[in-house]
């Protein structure tokens, strides 16, 4: 898309942060065996030291297709969302439930356009590919990061993460949704409350109903997470699950052993 002069001066900013720039410094390191611990000892620590540096007390997930635009209903209801959960929970002195993306386009984009658009921040995890996926405009530049790995860009979605909402979406989607829900189902990880956005699309994806059937699943497995349609609904089931819990929202998802 065309940006408008302030958000192609933003975009300048993101790949000129230091955070995003991390790991593209170190990418030809990684042939020696000690040059490979210590870039992944830097994609850890370093996102770790500048979310404590802004304030970021706790996140929210967002995953979703990449492949929507602008005007899309699912795009919409990002964006929506995004507004909604960052005016109810961003404070000066202390930011929770910030939106966290992939940081490229389609839901993600919509997710960080919200929190942009009500003066919030918002945190895009990038990753290096050989077709390079650009960051969009909209994620604060001070929290915008690019990593070599999969696995420590898996990890940093999830380890202030007080929620997960899940758009439509394709493969990658469905790959970071199965991976919480195997990883709370397993005990590896504290519940938080998983979202699906959408009940007529999940219905057709995933027949959870038919899994339970065939005993693949428990009837309690069904329970690890929500469908709903709209914003206001995403924001309600984060709220239901961590009423009268706030000093949860100080504790990391990720269990230590």
């Amino acid at each position: 898309m065309s940006l408008s002069p302030e958000l192609a001066q933003r975009l300048q900013a993101i790949l000129d942060s230091p955070t995003y720039r991390l790991v593209e410094e170190e990418a030809g390191l990684a042939d020696h065996d000690l040059q490979r611990a210590h870039r992944l000892q830097r994609e850890l620590l370093g996102p770790e030291r500048a979310l404590r540096d802004e304030g970021i007390g706790s996140t929210v997930v967002v995953f979703g297709s990449a492949r929507v635009g602008s005007g899309d209903a699912s795009y919409e209801t990002a964006r929506s969302f995004a507004r909604l959960i960052s005016l109810r929970f961003q404070q000066e002195e202390r930011k929770d439930f910030v939106v966290v993306t992939g940081g490229g386009p389609g839901i993600m984009e919509a997710a960080n356009r919200g929190a942009y658009e009500v003066g919030a921040r918002s945190i895009g995890l990038n990753i290096s590919l050989p077709r390079e996926q650009a960051p969009n405009p909209w994620i604060s530049p001070e929290l915008a990061f690019r990593f070599h790995s999969f696995a420590m860009r898996k990890m940093h979605f999830l380890m202030h993460a007080r929620g997960l909402v899940a758009f439509p979406g394709g493969y990658g989607t469905l790959d970071e949704l199965f991976e919480v829900l195997t990883l709370v189902q397993t005990g590896k990880m504290a519940p938080i409350p998983v979202v699906l956005v959408g009940r007529s699309f999940w219905r057709r994806a995933i027949d959870f109903d038919f899994l339970v059937t065939e005993g693949y699943i428990d009837p309690a497995d069904v329970r690890l997470f929500t469908c709903v349609d709209k914003a206001g609904e995403i924001v309600a089931a984060l709220e239901q699950f961590h009423r009268g819990q706030e000093p949860a929202l100080r504790q990391g998802p990720l269990h230590s052993a």
